[in-house]
């Protein structure tokens, strides 16, 4: 063979297999169009699927996971910020019976035996009861608010038909602490007493459950008002007790307790109702509010009102005037102080020992209609105001006041008013004369209610003086905590029953102030039906029960509240001093 035609071959040979390449490399992009083709083709159909959720109900879906991100109930803080109702993930127990599938026994045991065994769990279910809820067949819960490790405990019984499904649950991390303010949901999650039910709607709203809500109350100060009334409860074997703290000044409550208490995190029946024997003999259930929904006759602590309304109306000029301190004979009825005063007292005498005869004799020369104007002034011919939905409707008489009616009024007796109506007198006569409306809101600085004015300036003042001399020299000793300046008034007043009042029960109050030269706080202790014990010296008036718990009380919360012990500061009581005489 030739050069020439070996070439020739040669070159034709590199044809083909560039033929052939080129064959290979135009199927490979045919192949690589059509798959591109095909991802575009998805693409565009992801694309309009993605756009029509713009345009159709399913971009409802955006907003519920919105508000899936949100607590289902926004929480609710103290004036600080500490935690006091707020949302946690837990467990519930729930009966599935299908859950073995259709036609098969729902449980591997027994219904008895898994009631047992899960009575054993929670002490508290009833076997019988659980055991019918078991072999009825029908699905339901068997319990809410199942802990982890309970549902851990669950877990290893090995029944699938007790399923734990995850719910959220309200929580209250401080327990029975301001129960009565906070009030508890139920298990729905729906607000049923107390802040829990004046803001449902507010912690509800998806714009704005995300944001807490900082009530009045300050944790501390209400830890302290609970411990020191229960601690005076107990000591005079109480049926119970109630007692406020309030800023004279705005109305806002720096702490609201009425004992017993009851849990939040577990509220049972008897806490919201009791068995009519119970109610019959005057019990009441622990999710009632003694502060703001009982009305009692408050007793003596209304003579420092009728002192002020008569020294505001002109009636009382002279603090040294001599008054008739007999018995006073009116409508066929005599009026007594507990035991002998003196035959005349003046006005600082009469509020140091505490003296109905002369204090009805005051009202009585004032006239019924400036006392009647000055209590409605204060509010205490209507319900309390406060914004919880429990509120007392006070035994008030309308129209004209007959002339013994303002006698007994004048020392309390005859009206009926809840404990928060009479600190939020007690601040309008120590803050300048001004009443403003109790709130469990906290307010910004500068945004307290203007109030209204029930009293002079210069009249406070004066009744500054003797409410401090009530605890220097007077009933209200018990309550002088030294370095804070207390004043105050005891008052203890019979209940009344079915054939009149009952001497054997008495309600015992103190309300007070501090520091007297320049009042921040109202603070109200009261007790119901105390005994006397070897802690009251056997005594059952408030002078040797509720005021010790007031004296107890301040010193602990005052420092709290920015008001330091300073004994080189007082009211200057230098001109009534030498009205009283020696007085131990």
């Amino acid at each position: 063979m030739n050069a020439v035609s070996v070439s020739t071959t040669i070159s034709a040979g590199r044809a083909d297999r560039v033929t052939e390449r080129r064959s290979l490399l135009l199927v490979a992009r045919q192949r690589i169009l059509l798959v591109a083709s095909g991802f575009a083709l998805v693409a565009m159909v992801a694309l309009i699927k993605i756009g029509s959720f713009g345009f159709s109900e399913r971009a409802i879906a955006a907003t519920t996971l919105e508000e899936a991100l949100l607590p289902p109930r926004g929480e609710l803080t103290d004036r600080n910020g500490y935690p006091l109702a707020r949302a946690f993930p837990a467990y519930a127990l729930w009966f599935d019976p299908t859950a073995l599938g259709e036609g098969e026994a729902p449980l591997v045991r027994s219904p008895r035996e898994v009631a047992v065994r899960l009575n054993a769990i929670f002490p508290e279910m009833d076997i019988e009861v659980t055991a019918a809820k078991l072999a009825s067949g029908r699905a339901g819960y068997l319990r809410r608010r199942v802990l982890p490790e309970d549902a851990e405990r669950i877990h290893d019984l090995g029944e699938p038909a007790l399923n734990l499904p995850q719910e959220t649950e309200r929580h209250y991390p401080q327990g029975s602490l301001g129960a009565h303010v906070l009030g508890y949901v139920d298990r729905d999650g729906i607000g049923r007493a107390g802040m829990e039910r004046v803001l449902e709607e507010r912690l509800t709203d998806p714009d704005l459950r995300d944001h807490p809500v900082a009530l009045s109350i300050d944790m501390r100060v209400q830890g302290a008002l609970e411990d020191e009334l229960r601690r005076g409860m107990l000591a005079v074997d109480a049926k119970g007790a109630a007692g406020i703290v309030l800023d004279v000044d705005t109305g806002e409550v720096m702490a609201l307790a009425s004992l017993p208490e009851y849990d939040p995190n577990k509220v049972v029946a008897h806490d919201l109702m009791l068995p009519d024997e119970e109610a019959a003999e005057g019990g009441v259930p622990k999710a009632f509010n003694r502060v703001t929904n009982q009305v009692y006759e408050l007793g003596s602590t209304f003579k420092p009102l009728t002192v002020a309304a008569a020294i505001d109306a002109g009636v009382v000029r002279d603090l040294g005037r001599p008054w008739n301190a007999a018995p006073v004979q009116v409508q066929g009825r005599t009026l007594r102080d507990s035991h002998f005063l003196g035959n005349s007292l003046n006005v600082p005498q009469t509020l140091i020992h505490s003296s109905n005869t002369v204090t009805a004799r005051i009202a009585d020369e004032m006239g019924q209609a400036r006392l009647q104007r000055t209590l409605v002034d204060l509010g205490m011919s209507e319900r309390p105001y406060i914004e919880l939905p429990g509120r007392g409707k006070p035994i008030w008489e309308g129209g004209k006041w007959s002339r013994i009616k303002n006698m007994t009024v004048s020392y309390g007796h005859g009206v009926a008013v809840t404990p928060l109506h009479l600190a939020s007198a007690y601040a309008a006569m120590v803050n300048g004369g001004l009443w403003r409306p109790a709130t469990l809101n906290r307010l910004d600085p500068g945004k307290a209610p203007k109030g209204r004015r029930v009293f002079k300036e210069s009249t406070s003042s004066r009744m500054r003086q003797l409410l401090r001399m009530i605890t220097i020299y007077g009933t209200g000793k018990k309550a002088d905590a030294p370095g804070y300046r207390v004043g105050g008034k005891t008052g203890s007043a019979e209940k009344p029953g079915v054939r009149g009042y009952r001497e054997s029960s008495l309600i015992s109050t103190f309300a007070a102030a501090f520091p007297m030269d320049k009042p921040r706080y109202v603070v109200v202790a009261m007790l119901d039906e105390p005994r006397g014990t070897t802690a009251s010296s056997f005594q059952r008036t408030a002078a040797w029960n509720a005021a010790p718990i007031v004296g107890q009380l301040v010193p602990r919360i005052g420092p709290l509240l920015g008001v330091q012990p300073d004994t080189g500061h007082d009211v200057d009581i230098s001109d009534l001093k030498p009205l009283v005489g020696d007085v131990d």
